[in-house]
């Protein structure tokens, strides 16, 4: 019914940047908040930032000041800026979208930053 496709991860180094993408196709008429994720090896899958319908954010702590969520309502997608990345940030980072009250995963994407 609704497939999301993640792009954009790979390898950076420490204090570079990556931009995460996210676009959802298929059955769609609206889509209310939207969220990226990640998980770390050995570690439970945790909330980087979310986006609600009507622009608000939220980041976790370890993140604010670095990343930036926005999204394109008309391409129906979500998108992650990272900056001054750290090693702690490697993870396979998802996304997450309510289409319109269900929410969806997208397949994940890995991010590696090196020292």
């Amino acid at each position: 019914q609704v497939q999301l496709v993640e792009s954009g991860g790979g390898l950076a180094q420490a204090g570079g940047s990556l931009r995460l993408s996210c676009a959802a196709s298929g059955s769609i008429f609206s889509i209310g908040a939207m969220g990226w994720y990640r998980q770390a090896p050995g570690k439970s899958r945790e909330l980087v930032a979310v986006i609600s319908s009507g622009g608000s954010t939220e980041y976790a702590d370890s993140v604010k000041g670095r990343f930036t969520i926005s999204r394109d309502n008309g391409k129906n997608t979500v998108f992650l800026q990272m900056n001054s990345l750290k090693p702690e940030d490697t993870a396979v980072y998802y996304c997450n979208m309510k289409v319109p009250i269900r929410s969806y995963w997208g397949q994940g994407t890995q991010v590696t930053v090196s020292s």
